[in-house]
Parts: C-alpha cells; structure tokens; sequence
C-alpha cells in the first residue's frame, strides 16, 4: 500500500456565539481537514484545531505547510506511521497541530486496513463509559452561574470553568457558580495561564473553600520552576495543559514534579503517536491524564475518545468542543446520549466522517 495523493481542506464551522477565554476571544471555527488516499482504495482522515493564542498555528499557515507535509508523503507506506512521523518531525521542527491532522489520517488507514476500531488497534476495549464535562467561558459571575447551573440541570456530571484574570473577579465567578450549583458537583478550572505564580497561589488558596477538583495551567506555560512552587503552595490539585505539548514535555514536568495531571489534546500533542507516549509516562510516574480539545468538530472527538478506550490512566474527560458549533459536518462517529455521555462505535477506523456535500463547499488542495 501506498498513499497517492492528499486532499488538504479548509474546515470552517460557525459558532453560536464567540468564546471568551482568558487568551483571546474565538470567533468561528477554523479546523484543517487532511484525506490520505492510498492506491488500495482506503482513505484516512484526519482532522486538527489551530489555536494560534495556544499552538502558533492558524488555519492559514497549516493549508501551506500541509502541502508540503503530502508532497512528502506521496509514494510512501501510510502504514509504517513511525517512519512516516519521524520524516515529518525531522523536516518540520514544532507545527503540532497539523501534524496531528496527518498522524490522525495514517491510524485511520491502519485501523481500516486491519478492519478494526481504532480502539482496538491501540489495545483497547469499548466498555469505557465515558462522560464530558462541560465548559463554562469567560463572562460576568451572573451569566457564568446561569450557564453552570443550566449545564447541572442538563445532567453533565462536572463542570469546568474559564478563569486568568483579577483575583476579585474570579473568585466571584467561583463564588456565584457554587451558590447555583450546590456543593454536589465537582467544578473544575482553567486560569489558561492567565495568573503569575504569586496571584495563582493566592487565588487558589481563596478558591480552596469552594472545593475545586483540579486547575489546569494556571501561569504561563514556559514557567515550569513556578509551576513546581505554585504546585507545592497550592491546596488545589495542578493540571499542566500548555506546558505539555509532547512526551518529552511530560518527562520534564513528571521528573520536576510540577503537576498532578496531564492534560492531552490530540491538536497540541502532534496527535495519536505522541499522546500514548504522554499517557505512558504520566502512568509510569504515577500521574493521570485528562483528555481535553480545541475547537474540533465530531471527527477529531470520535479519534481522541478511542484514545480514552484505549488507556485506562485517562480518567478525566473534556470532550465538548463540537457543542459551541451552530452547525454538525460529521457523519457517523461517537453519538451523544444526554447527560454528557458519549458513545464510541465499533465501525472500522476512526468510524467516522465528514459530510461531502460540507466539504465541497471549503476551499480545496490535492496534492
């Protein structure tokens, strides 16, 4: 088997409403879709989320280097994915994100090819009941309460919410949260490095009587020695999220003890290949992962709920990004039952796709 050519789409997806965090504001969704055709008819797809306040990457940047990712790739074995990966990161240092839309694609092939879930080709079982959380953005305390409490009332079983700015304003936000919601739902945060080392300390010790579960990165991703000190200082559990980008990210942190949890996210890790090897060195340093995305559609959530059925150390689940989206391009993949449950099928590969007559209206490269 070879690959043939690569179809190379743009993925535009319009939100309800923008999305504030304490990063920027998102405005519409503008993802990359990646087609690996083989000359055996099998095709992969994959799909990846550019976050330019996060990754450095637009959707623009990803189309060009995505070009010359498949002029690459054509003639090559899709199914030898550690060749092909280790080819891409030797040409282009960095760029996770579209890596991930290619990598994505190739264990598509594979698992197509073997005709098996992708789950199982990772080892896995589909008995996994797997529940999102859902995510409350930036806003005023009384619009981030009513949106906490509406989420409870709809039966999710935790919720996150956007923090990063004063220390008034979001303990507020806490505060008036945990007055809707009632004290029997875990609420978890996300400072998005938001905070310097000294306020997150403070902050985090003033949000201790509110019984928060863990917060994700609460200062600036390259302070990994203050994250040790916030960590140590702080009587809510530390969950890296920016500051963990690959495996070798993960071995940094584990080794300085500056977190309790990873947060994987198939967009920042450079995909399916990277992120076993973080969920392996989080278990082998006694450290839980949380899966968590960007701005992807369906797709790329059915991909990374394989993931989570494939590694047991995977116990938190942030799988809500495609719920902002006024519009649903996929076909297939996992379905949600209510009360932030997920279902993952048992089709072949990913399981999943994109509605052609969606695609044919994006702009379009074959290579």
């Amino acid at each position: 088997m070879v690959i043939v050519k690569t179809e190379i789409i743009k993925l535009n997806i319009k939100l309800k409403e923008p999305i504030n965090i304490s990063l920027g504001t998102i405005y519409n969704t503008e993802n990359i879709v990646i087609k690996i055709h083989t000359d055996s008819g099998i095709t992969g797809t994959g799909e990846c989320s550019p976050f330019v306040y996060i990754a450095g990457e637009t959707q623009a940047s990803d189309y060009e280097l995505a070009k010359n990712i498949a002029i690459i790739l054509k003639g090559k074995d899709p199914l030898a994915i550690e060749d092909r990966l280790q080819e891409i990161d030797r040409l282009f240092p960095g760029n996770y994100t579209i890596k991930s839309a290619f990598d994505m694609a190739l264990y598509d092939i594979l698992a197509k090819k073997a005709g098996l879930p992708l789950y199982q080709i990772l080892g896995g079982g589909n008995t996994r009941e797997i529940y999102t959380d859902m995510t409350v953005y930036l806003g005023t305390s009384e619009k981030m309460a009513a949106e906490a409490l509406d989420y409870k009332n709809e039966g999710y079983p935790a919720i996150k919410v956007k923090l990063g700015t004063t220390m008034k304003e979001d303990v507020a936000r806490i505060k008036a949260i945990r007055d809707a919601v009632g004290e029997d739902i875990p609420i978890r945060i996300d400072a998005n490095q938001g905070w310097d080392p000294i306020n997150a300390i403070k902050i985090l010790k003033e949000l201790e009587k509110f019984n928060i579960e863990h917060c994700e990165e609460p200062i600036p991703h390259w302070n990994n020695r203050d994250l040790v000190r916030v960590r140590e200082n702080s009587p809510v559990a530390i969950m890296a999220d920016e500051s963990v980008f690959d495996h070798m990210d993960a071995f940094r942190l584990a080794s300085m003890g500056a977190c309790d949890y990873f947060n994987i996210k198939l967009s920042k890790s450079g995909g399916i290949h990277n992120a076993l090897k973080i969920a392996a060195i989080g278990e082998a340093a006694g450290i839980h992962s949380q899966v968590g995305c960007m701005s992807e559609s369906r797709y790329a959530l059915t991909a990374l709920t394989h993931l989570v059925a494939a590694r047991n150390n995977i116990i938190y689940f942030d799988i809500d990004s495609s719920f902002p989206h006024a519009e649903d391009p996929v076909t297939g993949g996992i379905q949600y039952k209510g009360s932030g449950k997920w279902v993952l099928p048992d089709t072949p590969g990913i399981g999943a796709d994109f509605d052609p007559e969606f695609l044919d209206k994006m702009e379009k490269t074959i290579i």
